[in-house]
């Protein structure tokens, strides 16, 4: 970080001059980005990689480590918004994806992957007893829904403000995205126990399934207090609707997900991201009875759901790699990272939020434990801290989401920690001027 930099002690000066630094940096990205936005809306056909002044393009990944399209080498804690869990070049992964590229890719049939997937998923989720693949985590949750739907003869799902179950169900605090579907949804408030349970109660003639995250993803990282989930899963009891969790990326923080690690078992789960080893993968699966209905009644289509390759590489992925013994490492490390991050910025309106091996920065203190709108000030300090990690070398998400892959060291830690500790330094002025 540049001595100009440590100096700016305005927030919109120091933003503007961070932007003109990374620009300045990248310009095959920004040549790329004019080429982009005259074929794609928004140079770009995934809108969490849009961002001013135009997003850095990467042309090459291996471990940890990414390279952009000017050179640039950073260290990788994105993980692919939890999909990259096992890094750009796990052996054994490529080792299952060349050997069945060569027995061919589009088979037009049932194969002897998908069974071992499905079992090796349904001995690890405590509310799998049976299971379908989608080709995402969006299509999963969908698929719950529509089976908690058909199964309770009921048409109304409950939300929480703030949750991301996928493209077109997503839930900002201020109501359903304009891409959500069309489809009957009550909002209540993430972590409030009365909320939920009035919002229940008074839709309980036509409530067919409670779908929440057990720690919120897009919407920073926050985790369900356990009481609060409990408090849903008797809601659920009540009501007669079905509980479902959506751990698509929740589900790597213990062999079993969350919901082995707290014991609160729901009644469907969505799956996705990571579990085919970085392939196109989704799945839900749950209680014998409500999952029954696929075998006649509900039609469930999908030419990519059982492709060998996603099937091959999650057979090597959740069979071989990512054990429950993995599983756990990883969530102690991730625990023991954010530990170290929060001591950095101790005292002041910043620090990290999350479970395990996953965490969003925050600028306010203390941290929150339920989404909330972010002010403009706060908008900025996201916008610095990405900029001024990138400068650093350190690739995340825009939001400030860290998600940890399992080829990151203990030495890329210390990086991490050090690159946090030298943002609060020099913007020390800043954020105590945000208090």
């Amino acid at each position: 970080m540049s001595a100009v930099l440590r100096r700016n002690s305005d927030l919109s000066s120091a933003v503007a001059e961070a932007r003109a630094l990374y620009t300045a940096a990248r310009p095959n990205s920004a040549a790329l980005h004019e080429k982009a936005v005259a074929v794609m809306p928004g140079g770009n056909t995934r809108s969490v990689l849009a961002y001013g002044p135009f997003p850095t393009a990467m042309t090459r990944g291996e471990d940890c480590r990414l390279w952009d399209l000017d050179g640039r080498e950073y260290l990788d804690l994105c993980g692919e918004y939890t999909a990259g869990l096992f890094g750009h070049s796990e052996p054994r992964i490529h080792d299952a994806l060349h050997a069945v590229l060569k027995r061919g890719t589009n088979l037009a049939a049932v194969g002897e992957g998908e069974v071992k997937l499905a079992e090796l998923l349904c001995g690890r989720f405590p509310s799998l007893q049976k299971v379908r693949f989608t080709n995402s985590g969006t299509e999963a949750n969908l698929m719950a829904q529509t089976a908690a739907r058909a199964f309770t003869s009921r048409r109304t799902c409950m939300v929480f403000r703030g949750g991301y179950h996928g493209g077109v169900l997503t839930f900002p605090l201020a109501g359903p995205s304009p891409a959500t579907l069309p489809l009957p949804f009550v909002m209540a408030n993430y972590n409030d126990a009365a909320d939920a349970t009035k919002v229940a109660r008074d839709n309980a003639s036509d409530l067919a399934a409670i779908i929440i995250e057990p720690m919120l993803g897009g919407g920073g990282c926050i985790p369900a207090r356990p009481d609060f989930l409990q408090t849903l899963r008797d809601l659920a009891d009540e009501t007669g609707a079905l509980l479902v969790f959506d751990e698509v990326m929740t589900s790597r923080m213990s062999g079993g997900g969350v919901q082995q690690r707290l014991g609160i078992t729901p009644d469907l789960t969505a799956l996705g991201k990571y579990i085919a080893g970085g392939m196109s993968f989704g799945a839900f699966g749950g209680r014998d009875d409500v999952m029954a209905l696929f075998d006649a009644k509900l039609p469930h289509a999908g030419t990519f759901n059982n492709n060998v390759l996603s099937m091959a590489a999650g057979k090597v992925a959740m069979g071989e790699i990512f054990t429950p013994e993995a599983a756990e490492k990883l969530f102690t490390r991730g625990e023991s990272l954010r530990a170290r991050l929060n001591e950095v910025g101790k005292g002041l309106p910043f620090g990290f939020t999350g479970m395990g091996s996953m965490m969003t920065v925050h600028f306010r203190d203390p941290l929150p434990e339920a989404p909330y709108a972010a002010s403009a000030e706060e908008e900025s300090l996201r916008e610095l801290f990405f900029f001024d990690m990138m400068a650093a070398g350190i690739y995340l998400a825009r939001r400030g989401m860290v998600a940890l892959s399992l080829p990151v060291a203990d030495s890329d830690f210390d990086r991490f920690v050090a690159a946090v500790g030298e943002f609060v330094e020099a913007r020390r002025e800043l954020l105590q001027q945000k208090q």
